[in-house]
Formats: C-alpha cells, structure tokens, sequence
C-alpha cells in the first residue's frame, strides 16, 4: 500500500499537491479527507474525483497531519490501492432513523465483501453515534471491525456534513469499507478522565437527548455543574461552554464506563443532547476534564499497543473535540507522541464522538476519547 499525506488552504493549492504526488509515479486511488466548514467543500471534493480519485470525507474543526494540527487546513490522506479492495457507500437518514440507515449499509457491505471492515463518518449535529455502531453491527449480523467519528465543525455554526465522489449532506452516513482479505484494518481506543462526586440518575431521556437527571431539568444542572453565566454567554456558544465544563461518566453493568459529550442544548425544553444514547435509569457520573497527565497515560497505553501492533502502512486517528479544549497546549504534544510511537503518515480530526476497539476488540461509540486506526496492505 503506497500513502502519501497532503494539506492545503484552498482547492487550488490541494490540486497543487496532487500532482506532485501524482509526478512521482504515485497513483492514488482514494483519498480520506477532512475539511473546515469555511471552505467549499463541493470545489475540494471535486478537485479529487476530476482526478479518478474516489473520496470519503467529513467536516472538521482542527485537522491533523503528520505530527502538526490546525483549524484552517484541508488535510488528506492519499493511497495508491487497488478499487476492487474498498468500497465507499453513501446513505442520507432522511424519513429513516439513524439506525435503519446503518442497518442498510451494513447488509450493503455484507453482499459486497466477506469479511468487511469499516471506516465511518456521520453528519448531523444531532446524530446519536451509538445508533451508528449498533445499525452497523445488527446489518452485518457478526462482529467487524468498525472506525470513524462523527462530523465536527464550528460549534456558533451548528452544522456538520459528510460527503463521498457524488453527494454532500447534513444528514447522513458515509462508509469507507474496506475488504478483509486484502487490507488489514485494526486499531484502540483510549481515554483518560476522572469521575468525581456521587453517582446521579438520568430520570428522564429518548435515545441521545437528556431531559432530566435525578429529576432536574438537564440543562439547568449543567449549567449549574459549569458555573455559566448566561448573561455572558454569546449566542452559540452555550454547548461549548458546556462541553468545556463537564463530560458524563455512563456505567454500564459487565463492561468499562464509557464518556458522553454534550453537542447540543435546547433552552425551551431545558434538554441536552449527547453525541451518543444515554439510556433512562442509566447511573452517571461528571468527570473533571482531563489535565497533562491523560496525555501520559494515553502515550503509555499505545506504546504498549504497538508491541503488539509493530507494523502498519498508515494511521488515522479520530479524537474528540473535547480533548482540544481541556488539554489545551498539550494536545499537540498527544498528536506528536502517538506519531512517534509509529512513525507512520497520519491524519485525522477533533470529532464530536469517536468509533473504535476496546482492548477486547468490541466495537465502542465513545466521547473524550482517541480512537486509532492502523491500515496495512496483507
């Protein structure tokens, strides 16, 4: 597998960087990209498929290359890989739910490859990722592997797309499936926080949205959680400054807790909406962002990972939004030490929720988490 990383701040200058690789007797066959929201993202994509090239990409809100990051780049991620080998397949929710839609395209996989793996992205500020995993999981009917994110942008804009060689949509999944036979997929998730205080009890919720917790309406205690001021909040900027405050901590029984992120609040109806379900009767707890010492521990888990994954031809890593704003300069200095641990091409982008393999290899829908994929040729 021949891969090859590229950025640029406009589709002039990404059409630049195609061509000296495609000077070098590179001819790539798909690109992964992702894309700020301030750019047309109709002009990029195209930039890719006037070029034969096939496109799986998303919006995002800080982009990864390599060992730097930035909010104002498009990055992708170019491989020369025969098209009998990935599949891309593109399905807008529309009257469906999130789950149906990830139903039909695991049972698409299904007829396309034996052994399917998955890369995924979902758009939709509201999606509920956890649907995402669990459609997928029920469409194939046998565990696979599955990665991705969801869709990120500018939180004041509200909006998140996803898009492939032909569609764009604030609505919808893109899957970047890969056969099993050909390309090995494989990959971790790992987090860091600390939970703190008493357990609590979500008291009333539907699927993603919380209503209430021990009979509170939900955005009124996290507003209280969060110390806000909603004298001194901008319009917009309510959800980041409570994802910025806190995380819930959701325990589960037989199973390690998993995090969920705020990505939406609803002021008339006093509702939080989570990037992924947050069951009723579910026993949560808030959980302290994490500090410099999650970098440590999570630098530590990987290099312990890569003794048992020593050799790869790219990465991809999906982290979440909410590690950029409570890390803050130490953010890069994650990014930095996970490509050096491998020292391989990487990109990647701040998502608002993360798919990926627990240290059993499930399949998880997590927040505040770094989900990596490693891609090697077999």
């Amino acid at each position: 597998m021949k891969v090859k990383t590229i950025k640029g701040n406009s589709a002039h200058e990404i059409e630049t960087a195609i061509n000296e690789s495609i000077a070098s007797a590179f001819q790539p066959t798909l690109a992964i990209v992702f894309v700020p929201l301030s750019f047309d993202m109709i002009s990029i994509r195209n930039t890719f498929t006037m070029k034969g090239i096939s496109v799986f990409g998303s919006s995002s809100f800080g982009n990864f290359i390599d060992r730097g990051y930035d909010k104002e780049s498009i990055v992708a991620m170019l491989f020369e890989i025969n098209p009998d080998h990935f599949k891309i397949i593109f399905k807008e929710t529309g009257d469906k739910t999130t789950k149906e839609t990830a139903i039909s395209i695991g049972q698409a996989a299904n007829e396309i490859f034996a052994n399917p793996s998955f890369i995924i992205g979902a758009g939709g500020i509201k999606t509920d990722g956890e649907m995402v995993v669990d459609g997928i999981l029920e469409g194939v009917a046998k565990k696979v592997k599955i990665f991705g994110g969801l869709a990120s942008g500018d939180f004041s804009l509200m909006k998140t797309t996803v898009f492939d060689s032909h569609q764009i949509s604030d609505d919808a999944i893109v899957a970047l499936i890969f056969d099993e036979e050909h390309i090995k997929v494989e990959g971790l998730a790992v987090g860091g926080w600390k939970s703190m205080g008493i357990f609590h009890t979500i008291t009333k919720s539907e699927g993603n949205v919380v209503y209430t917790i021990d009979d509170t309406p939900a955005l009124d205690l996290a507003i209280r959680y969060g110390s806000i001021d909603l004298t001194k909040v901008e319009k917009g900027e309510l959800v980041l400054r409570i994802a910025s405050s806190f995380q819930l901590e959701l325990h589960r029984e037989n199973t390690y807790p998993i995090m969920r992120t705020p990505t939406f609040a609803d002021q008339e109806n006093k509702s939080v909406v989570f990037a992924g379900s947050v069951p009723m009767g579910s026993k949560v707890k808030f959980c302290l962002l994490p500090g410099f010492e999650v970098t440590a521990n999570l630098i530590s888990e990987y290099e312990q990972y890569q003794k048992e994954k020593p050799t790869a031809d790219a990465m991809i890593l999906f982290s979440c939004a909410g590690r950029e704003l409570s890390l803050g300069p130490w953010i890069e200095e994650e990014i930095e030490g996970i490509q050096n641990i491998w020292n391989l091409p990487l990109v990647g982008y701040f998502t608002n929720g993360e798919i990926g393999s627990d240290k059993n290899a499930n399949t998880e829908f997590y927040n505040m988490t770094c989900s990596l994929v490693l891609l090697s040729q077999i």
